[in-house]
């Protein structure tokens, strides 16, 4: 966890601000207690975004899908409110290491680790398809390895297997090395596409790095495609 910053706010939602536990373009997620003392995980989205209807839509989807996947291996919604001002949504705060942390930390995991870790993703996929969503950015970033096992987390481009899309026209949703083909040419992406990303996510557990890193995102997704 590292330090508010000047400008952070000290309390969303009713949930006091404690820390920062990471940032991204779209938004900076804060580590918050509840008067009750709970620990949660606040993710707010970036005032530029505001504004933005259509990355509101996007905001709000999280949400629903957030609410909508159940299972052991996933991190459950506590509260949000995607239309305040910014809007904001909480998950159960989740001690440990990122899967990238891990990795990039100790090295490659062992085979029998990498076993268990295939055995919990595949039931966290299961439980996103079943509740009719596509993750479509499972990597290993968005994945916490915890005393309770690993838990996928992140639904910010989740969305609906049926659903017409909210990205722009050209725009490529996901992470450059654990893609699917069908991502890395800008098509839909189905549940498959998450099975193929999981197959990249355990390979990079297995090796320590990313099977399609071609060192630079456009020959990354050429290596992908092909």
């Amino acid at each position: 966890m590292a330090e508010l910053e000047r400008g952070d706010p000290r309390e969303i939602g009713g949930y006091r601000v404690l820390g920062r536990l990471g940032a991204g373009g779209m938004g900076v997620v804060y580590l918050g207690r509840s008067p009750a003392g709970t620990l949660v995980a606040v993710k707010v989205v970036r005032p530029r975004l505001v504004g933005d209807g259509r990355y509101r839509a996007r905001f709000r989807r999280e949400v629903a899908a957030a609410r909508t996947v159940t299972g052991a291996y996933t991190a459950p919604l506590v509260d949000a409110d995607p239309d305040a001002e910014p809007p904001w949504l909480a998950t159960a705060y989740l001690p440990g290491l990122s899967l990238d942390e891990a990795v990039g930390t100790f090295g490659a995991l062992p085979t029998a680790v990498v076993r268990l870790l295939a055995s919990a993703l595949a039931e966290a996929l299961a439980g996103i398809h079943g509740a009719g969503l596509v993750h479509r950015d499972l990597k290993p970033g968005n994945i916490m390895l915890t005393p309770g096992g690993p838990r996928v987390i992140d639904f910010g481009i989740a969305r609906p297997e049926d659903s017409a899309t909210l990205t722009q026209d050209g725009a490529l949703l996901g992470t450059p090395g654990f893609m699917s083909p069908e991502q890395a040419a800008g098509g839909r992406a189905g549940p498959p596409a998450d099975v193929f990303a999981l197959g990249s996510v355990l390979a990079y557990a297995t090796a320590g790095k990313a099977p399609f890193d071609a060192g630079n995102r456009i020959d990354t997704l050429q290596r992908i495609r092909r």
